[in-house]
């Protein structure tokens, strides 16, 4: 049923041509339809194969056919059979009877086939055959970053990027930064602070919010002995919300420490006033329990958990009373219910597709789109009644 659902759109195109022939051609009315007739046979007896070969020998290639041979081989590519598309699209290219422009589309497939097939040298020679002869060169020009990407060939990825800015008004602002960050930490694992800090100013210049970017200048900091620098360079990642917590949270924490500060409970407060998240709830849950003791912690805990729902803190709000009272079976079933919730748990996903993951990554694995991925934050519930009888009380 696929494989039906699949040609039954060329299968219509191909009738629409045979119609379209014999009205132009009386004298040959009728030539067609028995091979037209004998794919459609094929298609109901599921036999793909033959049905595909009838279509394209039926549809032979000329202006009004270049769009059935487009759409079957991207159909084709969609279902992952690479080899089938490759082989529609290089038919098409091969025919001298194209136009330019028809000719762009199918040069513009044919690479974009040869991507999915990892023949990532074939794609970008035709895209740069693109931009040379001004075909496509906008889809051309992406696809030649997305080939410097997977190739993590920054340098080109820039002059590329540039070259798509000069010719649309699409904005890569955020691409450009990150890859400035991208050669930023080359540099840093090549020792080459000083490049490392050029990118930077450079991906900061681009783009003025770039989180990546005030991350590596305060690791940079940090480097070289000035924690003092690198703490206020991370509270300016916070001040971007509660979402860049998880990723600026363990190095503050350090400079902190290195500044003498690391039991300050008071400025870890103001912090998670500012900015509440799960991994600070956690740090000042500790903080709170070390300085005023667990009946403190699970108070805080308590008014934290009438306003999120949020896992890590019943957790530990479990935990905290396993530790002040005698557990009960109940308690310790429902803390390992937690905890393996809490392990299968995404902890960042991508804004853009959906993407869910444990660990940040700058650019989205799925949809590819930089930046998109932030920590995930707990839903608001309304407050427990066993709360609002208790503070009434």
């Amino acid at each position: 049923m696929e494989w039906l659902f699949l040609l039954l759109p060329v299968a219509a195109a191909s009738g629409w041509w045979i119609g379209r022939r014999a009205a132009r051609q009386p004298h040959r009315h009728g030539e067609g339809e028995p091979n037209f007739f004998r794919g459609l046979n094929y298609l109901l007896n599921e036999q793909p194969d033959k049905a595909i070969d009838v279509f394209l020998k039926l549809a032979e290639v000329d202006s009004e056919t270049v769009e059935t041979h487009l759409a079957l081989g991207a159909l084709f590519r969609r279902r992952g059979e690479v080899d089938r598309a490759i082989r529609i699209h290089q038919n098409l290219v091969a025919r001298p009877s194209l136009g330019d422009s028809q000719r762009g589309f199918a040069l513009y497939e044919l690479g974009r086939d040869y991507m999915l097939a990892g023949l990532f040298d074939r794609a970008e020679s035709l895209f740069k055959e693109l931009v040379e002869r001004q075909l496509q060169q906008k889809r051309a020009l992406r696809g030649l970053i997305e080939i410097y990407e997977a190739e993590k060939e920054w340098p080109k990825c820039l002059e590329t990027a540039a070259a798509l800015q000069r010719i649309s008004d699409e904005p890569l602002t955020t691409e450009i930064a990150q890859y400035h960050c991208e050669l930023a930490e080359q540099c840093l694992r090549d020792g080459l602070r000083e490049c490392a800090r050029s990118h930077l100013l450079d991906a900061q210049s681009v783009d003025s919010n770039c989180i990546r970017a005030s991350l590596l200048q305060a690791r940079m900091e940090m480097s070289t002995g000035d924690p003092e620098t690198a703490a206020l360079l991370y509270r300016r990642v916070a001040r971007h919300g509660a979402r860049y917590l998880p990723a600026m949270l363990p190095g503050l924490l350090e400079c902190w420490r290195l500044l003498g500060r690391e039991s300050n409970t008071a400025e870890l407060e103001t912090l998670f006033t500012e900015h509440p998240s799960p991994p600070l709830m956690l740090k000042l849950c500790d903080a709170i329990e070390a300085e005023r003791g667990g009946a403190a912690a699970r108070e805080f805990l308590l008014s934290y958990l009438s306003r999120r729902a949020d896992l890590a803190g019943a957790e530990r709000l479990l935990a905290l009373r396993q530790a002040q009272e005698p557990p009960s079976v109940e308690d310790r079933v429902l803390l390992e219910v937690i905890a393996h919730q809490r392990a299968t748990q995404p902890v960042f996903q991508c804004e853009h597709c959906g993407f869910e993951a444990r660990e940040l990554h700058w650019q989205c694995p799925s949809c590819k789109c930089w930046g998109s991925i932030k920590a995930v934050e707990p839903e608001p519930i309304a407050e427990p009644a066993v709360l609002r009888q208790r503070q009434t009380a």
